[in-house]
């Protein structure tokens, strides 16, 4: 169904796990402004230069906003500044994208002023990863906003596929392919058969600090999607059985896990994909790991609230674009 507020087309299909309609935002054109804004931790100036200069190479027009650059205890700026960068990107009707700079910290802390009516109104791309996963579960559950995992505007400058794959998702109506690689950390990790259902999720822990509160997606039927970094096998298993006591796990349609790196103190043999393969290898559904998403050597971003179908015998997870035309 195409509602037309305006002159912004809005696109609501079939209803989300929320019983939202899910929203899908308008696929970003050559001179479309986009914001650069820091919900979470602080940045390094250049490394927002240079993401800039990969924006304006697509055409795209970049908006550094007030306090993307500031600095206050762990944050990029106190939570006044912060959400007020993010609700005035989200309110912009010119600005069509809301890239953020870093994951880091912060993002859970200003989730409950963020304006989601604008989001209602004009919804718009919002990209990013890690502790970002805390705005994409917000924006899902209030408002059933498709949105994009993937690389934060500070990866932009590695280029490869952390570039390749934003420029499409952002700028491209077709669906994303992700394929295993069986050498990857979480590469062993897998659970035959296919599955089809809504993508949702993002970084692990994130997840499990969400639990209990109105920012939580529910994720019966859905595909989950998680990745790691700095935990150890214990801590992982720790929050998969936390998952798992809530009930969470038991109401998905599949798991597809990207990268999962462990910090370099950590002791024992026992690795994260063990962890993963012992504690989801048993729940009777497909489990594909060695995805490229996370915090790893390659970070493809990919929708998030769009239908997908993870095959783990092909060892592939096929995404609906997060964007319509």
């Amino acid at each position: 169904m195409l509602y037309i507020a305006g002159s912004l087309k809005v696109w609501i299909t079939a209803m989300s796990a929320t019983n939202l309609p899910t929203l899908y935002p308008r696929v970003l054109r050559e001179g479309d402004a986009v914001a650069l804004v820091s919900p979470a931790g602080p940045v390094v100036a250049s490394r927002v230069e240079a993401a800039v200069q990969v924006l304006e190479g697509w055409g795209l027009k970049p908006r550094v906003y007030p306090h993307a650059l500031g600095k206050h205890s762990f944050y990029a700026g106190t939570d006044e500044d912060r959400i007020a960068d993010l609700n005035s990107a989200l309110a912009d009707p010119q600005i069509r994208a809301v890239i953020c700079n870093r994951g880091g910290y912060g993002t859970q802390r200003i989730l409950g002023q963020l304006d989601y009516e604008s989001v209602r109104r004009d919804p718009k791309l919002v990209t990013g990863f890690s502790d970002i996963t805390a705005l994409h579960g917000a924006l899902w559950t209030h408002v059933g906003l498709a949105t994009i995992h993937g690389p934060v505007a500070t990866q932009l400058e590695r280029g490869g596929l952390f570039t390749s794959s934003m420029r499409h998702v952002l700028m491209s109506t077709e669906p994303v392919l992700l394929k295993a690689d069986s050498a990857a950390a979480t590469g062993s990790v897998r659970t035959r058969g296919s599955a089809k259902g809504l993508l949702l999720g993002g970084n692990l822990s994130m997840l499990s600090t969400c639990i209990g509160t109105p920012y939580m997606p529910d994720l019966t039927g859905a595909i989950l999607l998680i990745e790691d970094v700095g935990e150890s096998a214990y801590r992982v298993d720790r929050l998969l059985t936390h998952l798992g006591n809530c009930g969470i796990l038991q109401r998905l349609a599949g798991i597809a896990a990207g990268d999962f790196s462990v910090p370099a103190h950590a002791a024992g043999s026992i690795s994260p994909a063990h962890v993963l393969q012992e504690r989801l290898g048993n729940l009777g559904i497909p489990v594909l790991g060695g995805l490229p998403v996370g915090h790893g050597d390659v970070n493809q971003a990919v929708p998030l609230g769009t239908e997908a179908i993870l095959d783990a015998d092909a060892g592939t997870l096929l995404v609906s674009a997060a964007a319509r035309s």
